[in-house]
C-alpha cells in the first residue's frame, strides 16, 4: 500500500509540474487602407519556449516593420502587410500539434468583419464566409483554464482535504466570490497586479493548504481549520488575478465585454464544481472499497500538495529575482 501511495504522489507531482498548452493565442488583423493591414500576433510562452505556431495567409503577403516584445509569458509580434484577405483560407500552421486555441479577429473596411476560434481540429477559416462572434468560446476557455490549471486545482484539492463536510460549501463559495471580484476588477476595471508576484503567492497558498491539511490529520487545531472560508476568500482574491491572466492575452470582444467575462467566469466555476464532485466521488468510492487506506491516501495527497506548492514557490521566486 505504501508503494502505491508513493507512486501516486510521484505521478501527481509530475502531472502538476508539467506545463499544459491551454492558454489561447490571439491574432488581430486590422485593415487600415484598401489591401493594407496591421497585424498583432500573441502567442503563449511555456517554460521559456513559444509554441511553434505561424499564421498562414492566402496568396503573397509581404511583411514589413516587424517587431517583437515579450511581456510576462506572452510573445507579441506586430507587423504591417499588403495582402488580399477577402477570399481564400487563413490558417494557423502547427496548431494541429498543440492543445491550444487561437482567437481570430479580422476587421475589414468593406467586407464583413470576422471573429472566430481556430482549434487543432479546425485550424483554418474561409475568409469569404461570414463568421459569428465566438462569445461562447469564453465559457470553454474558462473550463479549460481551471481543469488544466494545475496550481488552481491543487488549491481546490487542498481546500477539500482541509475542511470538514459542513464547511465545504461556505469555503468553496468564498473562494468563488473572491476570485470573481478580482477577475471582474482586472478585466473590466483595469486593476492589475504584476504577474510574477501573483504566481508566487498562488504557489505559497498551495503549500500553506498542504501544511494545514497535515496539521488537521495530526489533530492540531489552527485558524485555517476553524475559519477556512476566510483563508479561501483571501487567497481567492489573488487567484482571481491569475485567472485574469488568461483573458489579458486575448482580451474581451468589443461591445460584449460583460457577457464574455460572465461566460469565462461561469466556465471557471463549472470546471471547479466538476473537479470537487469528482474528488468527492472518488473519496466516497475509496471509503467503500478500502476504508483502512483512506488516512494514508489523505496523508500522501497533503504532502504532495505541500511539496509541489513549495517547489513552485521556490522556482518562481528564483525565476523572478535571480
Amino acid at each position: 500500500m505504501r508503494v502505491v501511495l508513493c507512486l501516486l504522489a510521484v505521478v501527481l507531482i509530475a502531472l502538476c509540474a508539467a506545463a499544459h498548452e491551454v492558454r489561447p493565442a490571439y491574432l488581430e488583423i486590422t485593415e487600415t487602407e484598401a489591401g493594407q493591414y496591421d497585424v498583432i500576433w500573441k502567442q503563449p510562452v511555456l517554460d521559456g519556449r513559444r509554441l511553434k505556431l505561424e499564421p498562414m495567409f492566402p496568396g503573397e503577403c509581404g511583411r514589413r516593420n516587424e517587431r517583437m516584445s515579450a511581456p510576462a509569458a506572452t510573445l507579441i509580434t506586430r507587423w504591417s502587410m499588403t495582402c488580399d484577405l477577402n477570399s481564400g483560407d487563413l490558417s494557423i500552421n502547427g496548431l494541429d500539434r498543440t492543445l491550444t486555441d487561437v482567437f481570430l479577429r479580422l476587421d475589414r473596411l468593406r467586407a464583413d468583419d470576422i471573429s472566430a476560434v481556430l482549434r487543432p481540429s479546425a485550424s483554418s477559416v474561409e475568409l469569404s464566409r461570414p463568421q459569428g462572434a465566438p462569445i461562447l468560446a469564453y465559457f470553454r476557455i474558462g473550463v479549460e483554464h481551471i481543469l488544466f490549471g494545475f496550481d488552481h486545482l491543487l488549491f481546490v484539492l487542498g481546500l477539500v482535504l482541509l475542511v470538514r463536510p459542513r464547511q465545504l460549501l461556505a469555503t468553496v463559495t468564498a473562494f468563488t466570490v473572491a476570485h470573481s471580484i478580482t477577475l471582474a476588477a482586472s478585466a473590466l476595471g483595469g486593476i492589475t497586479l504584476p504577474g510574477p508576484p501573483v504566481e508566487i503567492v498562488i504557489a505559497m497558498s498551495i503549500a500553506l493548504l498542504g501544511a494545514e491539511a497535515i496539521y488537521r490529520m495530526r489533530g492540531q487545531e489552527t485558524f485555517a481549520q476553524a475559519r477556512p472560508w476566510i483563508i479561501a476568500f483571501g487567497f481567492g482574491l489573488v487567484h482571481g488575478f491569475g485567472f485574469a491572466g488568461a483573458l489579458s492575452e486575448i482580451g474581451l470582444p468589443t461591445g460584449a465585454e460583460v457577457i464574455a467575462l460572465l461566460l469565462f467566469n461561469l466556465g471557471v466555476e463549472a470546471g471547479q464544481v466538476a473537479f470537487v464532485l469528482f474528488v468527492l466521488a472518488l473519496a466516497w468510492l475509496g471509503r467503500h472499497l478500502y476504508r483502512k487506506g483512506e488516512p494514508a491516501l489523505r496523508t500522501a495527497l497533503a504532502y504532495t500538495i505541500g511539496i509541489t506548492g513549495s517547489f513552485w514557490a521556490i522556482e518562481r521566486i528564483a525565476a523572478t529575482f535571480f
